[in-house]
């Protein structure tokens, strides 16, 4: 039987089909490969930027729009423009100013210690321990626990009558200790409950970044008889440097919403209002005061905007400070 060779360049067309059809299958497919290539990547990421727009930048927006009016808790639909007068009404309220120093000092003496320790607690985790998965979770159990578990049962701890400590510095011949109305102790009270709640946590944060520093650093510097602790103070500090600039802005915005800690501290008798003369009243309780208790949504706005400004002032001045430390180091 005859066979035809068909001639080179010539297209065959496929049996009981037409020519024109492969054709326009193959430009169809190119045009969808080129779609997909081209919007697929908008795709993946559309659901982060759709909740954020939806529980970030609306409710950032409508705050903002909310601190420029007049609105009560009683009446959300009735609104009167108002422009910066809440701003001006927080600004000249000296116990703003209160809240701000108290968030500020209870933000420092429970930081400042809390990473101190982490980084000692890592520093020990670091080292071959028996049984150092127990240990790992030992030490983050506290952040486990919730905001007002830990509260309450720090509530009961710091009692004026009839509470642990006090019970237990009795033996030490110290006098009974007021912790919730006190100015000082009530904030270090506060910052107890935030240092034994996210010690582990940052503590765990700071043993993965010493994991990843290179041993040959540290069999370099033993060769040259560095001791463990100037080990630890040439070696792992440096290496440390950009996660503990991440723990402090991360500690730092955790200070600035403070809440749980304060709302509870006296189980919620006089914690609403930050203590009997406001001595332990952050922003965030201060935001709540006027909120919800008084129902003036238009200076709470207000307040939740001058949280927002001071966090970008500090994550400004922990920038800056962070860029002279790594060129004084290089």
């Amino acid at each position: 039987m005859a066979t035809t060779t068909p001639t080179r360049g010539a297209y065959t067309p496929p049996p009981g089909g037409s020519g024109a059809a492969p054709n326009g299958r193959s430009k169809w497919r190119t045009r969808l490969w080129r779609f997909d290539d081209k919007v697929s990547p908008y795709a993946y990421v559309a659901p982060f930027f759709l909740v954020f727009g939806a529980f970030g930048l609306y409710p950032l927006l409508y705050t903002g729009w909310i601190a420029l009016h007049r609105v009560e808790l009683t009446s959300l639909d009735q609104s009167q423009w108002v422009g910066f007068d809440n701003f001006s009404r927080i600004l000249q309220d000296s116990e703003f100013w209160t809240a701000v120093a108290n968030t500020f000092i209870i933000g420092v003496i429970s930081t400042v210690p809390q990473l101190l320790m982490a980084l000692g607690l890592a520093h020990l985790l670091n080292y071959k321990l028996r049984a150092s998965t127990f240990w790992r979770t030992v030490i983050l159990t506290p952040y486990a626990t919730s905001v007002a578990t830990a509260a309450l049962v720090f509530a009961l701890v710091f009692r004026a009558d009839g509470g642990i400590l006090n019970w237990v510095l009795h033996f030490f011949g110290a006098g009974n200790t007021d912790w919730g109305n006190g100015h000082w102790s009530s904030k270090i009270a506060i910052s107890v409950i935030v240092i034994w709640r996210w010690t582990g946590y940052n503590a765990l944060i700071y043993l993965a970044g010493m994991q990843s520093v290179p041993t040959e650093l540290y069999e370099a510097a033993s060769i040259d008889g560095a001791t463990r602790w100037q080990q630890f103070r040439k070696v792992t500090i440096p290496s440390l440097r950009p996660t503990i600039l991440f723990t402090i802005v991360i500690s730092t915005i955790g200070s600035m919403q403070l809440f749980g800690e304060p709302l509870l501290l006296q189980g919620g008798t006089l914690g609403s209002i930050g203590g009997s003369d406001h001595q332990y009243e952050t922003l965030s309780v201060y935001l709540y005061n006027y909120g919800w208790k008084l129902g003036h949504l238009g200076p709470a706005s207000a307040v939740a905007w001058a949280m927002l400004v001071l966090l970008l002032l500090i994550a400004l001045i922990n920038w800056i400070v962070g860029r002279l430390v790594h060129k004084s180091a290089a």
